[in-house]
């Protein structure tokens, strides 16, 4: 670790603007022996001594806090008051955690859906406040703590706190035992370490002395207001699902319901109840086959067109219903969505899909590259009749796994196994590389979407990780039913944003105000509108509706292709040695690139930004625009064309736009992968013949709507699908999940010709 120069003036400027001032002069004393000491005083008894480590938790927390205040520059305010709040709890100085959540929620939290994560902890730290203040038992002051803040929620907000408050009490526990397991027979710990150790002790702290009560109060709060019913269903076909369903007991008359079809079954199912209730609907959650009290057998995707079907038939006939039936949810609930319009039931009158997952298009496979992280998934909705948190959120455990596989040079098939669980639908995804009928009739698939006549609103983002499918649906909808009642909304939102709320920073950058909207709002909107001859939601102005990046401002296009006015062609050039990457070579050449898959081994390389900045260029080659003497307005996603000749049968390509920013930073405006021998028809494989120079054509790239400031660069990132999280293509021809690094032969060799462009759609008013 580098030591800094004290700056007290700074630092003491810093606990002003995040209201540390009660404490400021102890700080002051221990900056200037921190500023000499890379660790902290630890004691190794705190590990197996609870009384010990009760007594040094808040001492460290008031030393790292002191650290935090040293290291952290004004731009790092979110991270700095999200530790702030968390080490203040730990530290006992309740009163000025809660002022400091108060002020993140000012700057980052600027509408009433943001903020939720940390309602267990205030809700804790509140207790022990009131605990302090009343001079009464911690039960007592927790209950009155619930009720303060519960009964200053809105209805909607209610609905999520339920996830909130359900932490997992034995994995923080199995966290905290190992983030303490480290520090045995030591008796210093360093700045990251303890930051780790805070987190992890306040986390178990929290669950485990609220958790139970909490979960009781928030039960008999739902008896209150809910009615809420489990039951089985059978469908003709004689299997079982189980549905929830949930009405707000002050709606007597039949209503519209909203169903959602879970496969990841468990909490959250009352919540996706719950949510439709508070809007005045009915709330219908069936979870798929294999989960909750069903013992058919659990095969993720393959049932929904079938199954959902039955669900609304019975649905449509109840009592509490009125016949008419709208679907919600995000990325497989998504996608179930589009598999219940596959056989579409006159009652479905609706569907709001939003980050729905493009199955065979997206995932597991992106554009025909199968990804390490299906095998993760799949073990998480299979391997027992809700969802296995503690099995997905080890991370340590896929990586080490993925790694592994890397390592060896085995098959991509091999994976399971050395997972140490081998599983049958993961070789069966493998055994279907092209988009063939296994995927198709999980969906509509060309002239059935001819057959979709119902209104449909769709959401995604620019940091979607389905975007690729969301967007595919709209797509083939437009192309094959020209009348189609189609909406999309698309703004600066990652998987989770774009099924919940605009946050106020995503991927470390600050999202424009205007985008910072509710979906929940606006979903409920719509089926307002649809349901009950509402109004129709104001974003809505034409059918493609998206948010331009760094201009605060939204636009509205009849269809995708409108995003944008023009395209400029970013040629695989050296602007040192052309006018212009922008501008068409005269001279045909190539440049060179060499990549040895035998190599497991061998060090990353970058593109230096800036000081603050890198980009990772192993594997590929990169092109660096000139300065950019003019705002350009990038709006919709890449296209074009590249040239190759390599000397296999075949490879992955991987490419990425970034914009250099004048501040010396980068931002990823896209990025497009495909399996080269898939590139010209997804279904049908076309194998490349070496030395020949081949056309890979680039669909289905990120989109994006973005101000790029004048004094940018572009720089665009070109090369080869090589790392663990991907299949590796080692270029035989053979089926890519069988070959191992016995297959690989001699080094891919690529020449990427200069006639290669990049086609940059640009918006202009």
């Amino acid at each position: 670790m580098i030591r800094k120069k004290f700056d007290q003036t700074l630092v003491l400027h810093h606990l002003k603007i995040y209201h540390y001032m009660k404490i400021k002069i102890l700080l002051a004393l221990l900056f200037i022996s921190l500023v000499q000491a890379q660790k902290f005083h630890f004691p190794g008894t705190a590990v197996e001594d609870s009384i010990i480590l009760e007594k040094e938790m808040p001492e460290l927390a008031l030393k790292v806090i002191a650290k935090q205040a040293l290291k952290q520059k004004p731009e790092n305010k979110v991270d700095f008051l999200d530790n702030l709040f968390r080490l203040e709890i730990i530290a006992k100085d309740y009163t000025q955690s809660i002022n400091t959540l108060s002020e993140y929620r000012k700057q980052y939290a600027d509408h009433n859906m943001a903020g939720n994560k940390y309602i267990a902890l205030e809700v804790y730290s509140l207790a022990k406040l009131n605990e302090q203040k009343d001079k009464t038992t911690f039960p007592a002051a927790l209950q009155k703590s619930f009720n303060q803040i519960y009964n200053g929620l809105s209805d909607q907000l209610i609905t999520k706190i339920g996830i909130a408050f359900d932490g997992n009490v034995n994995d923080t526990r199995k966290l905290l035992r190992k983030a303490l397991s480290k520090q045995k027979d030591k008796d210093s710990i360093d700045y990251s370490s303890a930051l780790a150790l805070c987190k992890s002790y306040l986390n178990y702290k929290t669950y485990s002395n609220i958790k139970p009560q909490i979960m009781q109060l928030l039960a008999l709060k739902d008896q209150e207001e809910f009615i809420i019913e489990t039951r089985d269903l059978k469908t003709k076909s004689g299997h079982t699902l189980t549905i929830t369903i949930v009405r707000k007991k002050e709606n007597k008359s039949p209503l519209p319901v909203i169903l959602t079809n879970n496969i990841y079954a468990g909490q959250f199912d009352a919540f996706f109840g719950k949510r439709a209730a508070v809007y005045n609907y009915v709330g219908a959650v069936v979870n798929t086959r294999g989960k909750r009290n069903s013992d058919d057998e659990n095969e993720p995707f393959e049932h929904e067109s079938e199954d959902i079907y039955d669900v609304i038939d019975w649905i449509s006939k109840q009592p509490w219903s009125n016949g008419k039936v709208g679907m919600i949810g995000g990325s497989y609930l998504g996608f179930s969505q589009w598999g219940a319009v596959k056989k579409l039931h006159p009652a479905l009158k609706t569907i709001v899909p939003q980050v729905a997952v493009g199955i065979g298009i997206d995932y597991p496979a992106q554009n025909n590259i199968f990804m390490s992280y299906m095998l993760q998934w799949i073990n998480y909705v299979t391997n027992n009749k809700l969802t296995d948190e503690a099995d997905f959120n080890n991370f340590t455990k896929w990586d080490s796994i993925n790694t592994a596989w890397y390592k060896s040079g085995k098959s991509f098939r091999a994976l399971d196994t050395i997972s140490g669980k081998p599983n049958k639908i993961f070789q069966r995804w493998l055994d279907h590389p092209g988009y063939d009928q296994y995927w198709q009739k999980m969906v509509p698939y060309k002239e059935d979407f001819a057959k979709i006549n119902i209104p449909i609103l769709t959401t995604t983002g620019y940091y979607d990780d389905d975007q690729i499918g969301a967007l595919y649906y709209f797509k083939e909808h437009y192309k094959y039913n020209k009348n189609a009642n189609h909406y999309l909304v698309i703004g600066p939102y990652n998987h989770g944003g774009a099924q919940s709320f605009g946050f106020t920073v995503v991927n470390g950058n600050t999202i424009d105000p205007v985008a910072r909207i509710s979906i929940d709002d606006l979903a409920f909107s719509w089926f307002d509108y649809i349901l009950k001859n509402g109004k129709k939601p104001e974003i809505l102005k034409d059918k493609v509706n998206f948010q331009v990046m760094n201009t605060n401002t939204w636009k509205h296009a009849p269809d995708l292709e409108k995003m944008h006015t023009s395209t400029i062609k970013f040629y695989l050039l050296d602007h040192k040695n052309s006018p212009s990457v922008f501008t068409q070579p005269v001279n045909k050449t190539f440049t060179k690139q060499t990549v040895n898959f035998k190599n497991r081994d061998e060090k990353d390389s970058y593109y230096v930004v800036s000081k603050k900045d890198s980009i990772k260029t192993t594997h590929s080659v990169y092109f660096e625009s000139e300065v950019l003497h003019k705002d350009l307005i990038i709006s919709g996603n890449l296209a074009g064309i590249f040239n190759v000749a390599i000397n296999k049968k075949d490879f992955d390509t991987g490419t990425y736009l970034y914009q250099i920013q004048p501040d010396g930073k980068s931002f990823l405006l896209s990025t497009h992968m495909v399996r080269a021998s898939y590139a010209k028809d997804n279904a049908v494989r076309q194998l490349l013949e070496p030395g020949k120079t081949e056309q890979i054509p680039i669909h289905n790239s990120i989109f994006i709507s973005k101000k790029v400031e004048k004094g940018s660069k572009l720089l665009l990132v070109v090369g080869v699908n090589k790392n663990p999280a991907w299949q590796i293509n080692y270029g035989t021809g053979k089926d890519v999940s069988d070959e191992t690094i016995q297959d690989s032969g001699e080094p891919l060799e690529i020449k990427w010709y200069n006639d290669s462009y990049v086609e940059i759609p640009v918006y202009k008013e």
